[in-house]
């Protein structure tokens, strides 16, 4: 009985699991794009105010992929310092290190990435991380796009570091929520 139920509810669940690609196709550009180095694409460099001073290059913005993902590089210029435990609520993450080290949490495991490295960042699960070399790169995709981009283009648009509790309110503005404290490197 159990295994006619499991296929009955597979065998139901198929139309919707084949239409789910289709959303994210409508509207797609019809050609592709190139974004050079040093580059961003329609904001060009944003320079963050807040929780670090970096500065984000979109390369693939959710409007070209109609919300599927979003891709930003990161030049990394703020040593000692990263964002607050938090959670994406609709969106997973890529981290893939081009340069520099960096120090992860996700949920209750840490992680020192260096050149070359990646990970996963699941979402529900909160996360944090701090830059500990130098100087470093990154780049980062969000899988759907979600409100990442409005996110980036409100820090580096303000005039002033945003005090702990505004940064709490731009999470919670863009679909993210503070759970914690920044990361320190241990």
């Amino acid at each position: 009985m159990q295994r006619r139920r499991f296929v009955q509810t597979t065998l139901a669940a198929l139309p919707f699991v084949a239409a789910a690609p289709a959303r994210f196709l409508a509207d797609q550009p019809a050609k592709g794009f190139k974004v050079g180095a040093g580059e961003g694409r329609l904001h060009g460099h944003m320079q963050l105010k807040g929780v670090n001073s970096n500065i984000l290059d979109l390369k693939v913005s959710g409007l070209d992929t109609n919300g599927g993902l979003a891709i930003f590089e990161q030049t990394s210029i703020s040593p000692g310092r990263g964002t607050p435990l938090h959670v994406h609520l609709a969106q997973d993450e890529v981290f893939y290190v081009l340069d520099g080290e960096y120090y992860f949490q996700v949920g209750d495991d840490k992680f020192r990435l260096q050149t070359g490295d990646s990970i996963f960042l699941p979402r529900q699960v909160p996360h944090a991380w701090t830059q500990v070399s130098a100087k470093g790169k990154m780049t980062v995709t969000f899988q759907p796009a979600g409100k990442m981009e409005e996110f980036f283009a409100t820090m580096a648009a303000r005039k002033t570091e945003p005090t702990p509790e505004e940064i709490t309110k731009l999470f919670a503005a863009c679909e993210m929520k503070v759970v914690g404290p920044p990361l320190t490197v241990e």
